[in-house]
């Protein structure tokens, strides 16, 4: 990096730094080696699993404080901060810090990357132990279950019986779903954002566009293509197609309209992008295409396919004391309020404390990551209320490996 640039990016970090938690440290915890690797859904085993990690804020004396927070589809474990040599903060930096929502001053705040994901934990660019080369398509298919198995052995590690609460908007809500379904005992309440029990056909159709943009580049090579470069234009692609149903129609007009992009005075007559829109979306395309796995892509739209916690499946027949905030968001049209109300009234007939806020937000599905006034007003109450009935003794507050 030459001077003038290091210049500017310590100037922005230390910009970013101001009311945040300043620079943080991605760790790795490794577990599930040797005669003991992680049973998956599919019957497969995978092992051994590494999982990267980010924690924010203190551990109190009886490890009551902790809050798991979980990413989306294109998320990591950097969530809040920034790290060295960087600029940009985590995915959710306005949500958590001092102060803020999550309150480092009072919470210990957890974020892992998933295992099928590409930024440091397990996936198909990790390398098969059998091989010696990077999986690609020999990786098994997994799911959200198993995404919250392996984070069950996470927090086993960091000596945490019981979470305060697990949080996550879109497939993190998911997540959150999921460690109330496989692991009630362990979760005093539970914050899912934007998100559904299930895939409805058209959200499931999206993501097989999304598979077959990137599976028909030919530099998909079936998957095994680490060696030659991914496919980056069905990447882009498939990328573009998800930033359309991140946002409104609202907001994109309100953000692009129909102004030409700079410089252009009139149309082009060609297939070039004349619209401020399409440029924006190639933009998006070429930048994700450096920083995410196009395998990574396809498993983890698989594996949101494949989640169904609908009917029983998400309390079944055992009793839980959860505590739930739902929240979903008047513009979002890829997971819409009806699904988060869908998993309201699952909740209420099961007598489970629940409460449901429908927020007004023009930002579309996207809005569980800007919009953090009325959101964070929210998640801040649930969790003073969750954590003083932890303190006291009231239940909920008023509801009934290896480290390197």
């Amino acid at each position: 990096m030459k001077a003038a640039a290091k210049k500017k990016a310590a100037e922005t970090q230390l910009e970013v730094c101001k009311g945040s938690l300043g620079v943080v440290e991605t760790r790795e915890f490794t577990f599930a080696e040797g005669p003991d690797p992680l049973k998956l859904e599919s019957g497969e085993t995978l092992g051994p699993i590494t999982l990267a990690y980010e924690t924010y804020g203190q551990l109190n004396a009886e490890k009551s404080n902790a809050i798991l927070v979980l990413h989306a589809l294109s998320g990591d474990a950097h969530a809040a901060g920034i790290l060295k040599e960087e600029s940009t903060p985590g995915w959710w930096n306005a949500m958590i810090g001092p102060g803020k929502p999550f309150d480092t001053d009072k919470y210990f705040v957890i974020c892992s990357n998933v295992i099928g994901g590409c930024k440091g934990s397990t996936g198909p660019s990790s390398l098969n132990p059998q091989t010696g080369k990077p999986y690609g398509t020999d990786f098994p298919f997994i799911t959200i279950a198993d995404m919250v198995a392996a984070q069950r052995h996470l927090i086993d590690f960091l000596g945490i019986e019981r979470l305060l609460c697990v949080a996550g908007g879109s497939m993190g809500g998911m997540q959150v779903l999921q460690w109330v379904a496989s692991y009630p005992e362990r979760v005093r309440s539970a914050i899912p954002i934007a998100t559904a029990l299930k895939h409805s056909p058209q959200q499931i159709a999206f993501n097989e566009v999304i598979r077959q943009s990137i599976m028909g580049d030919p530099a998909w090579r079936g998957g095994h293509y680490y060696e030659s470069g991914q496919p980056e234009r069905g990447l882009a692609v498939a990328r573009m197609i998800g930033h359309i149903t991140f946002m409104s129609d609202q907001s994109m007009e309100e953000k692009f309209s129909r102004k030409l992009k700079k410089g252009k005075g009139h149309f082009s007559f060609n297939f070039d992008p004349d619209f401020e829109v399409e440029g924006y979306l190639h933009y998006r395309g070429a930048s994700f295409v450096k920083r995410f796995d196009a395998n990574s892509y396809l498993y983890i739209t698989k594996a949101l396919d494949y989640f169904d916690l609908s009917g029983e499946k998400l309390i079944g027949g055992h009793a839980i004391d959860t505590r739930f905030l739902v929240l979903s968001f008047q513009s979002d049209w890829l997971y819409p309020s009806y699904q988060s109300q869908e998993i309201v009234r699952l909740l209420k007939r099961k007598q489970i404390d629940a409460t449901y806020c429908e927020l007004k937000s023009t930002y579309g599905h996207d809005a569980f990551l800007v919009e953090t006034e009325g959101q964070g007003t929210l998640v801040s109450h649930f969790l003073e209320r969750t954590y003083t009935g932890a303190v006291n003794g009231n239940g909920n507050g008023g509801g009934n490996g290896k480290h390197r």
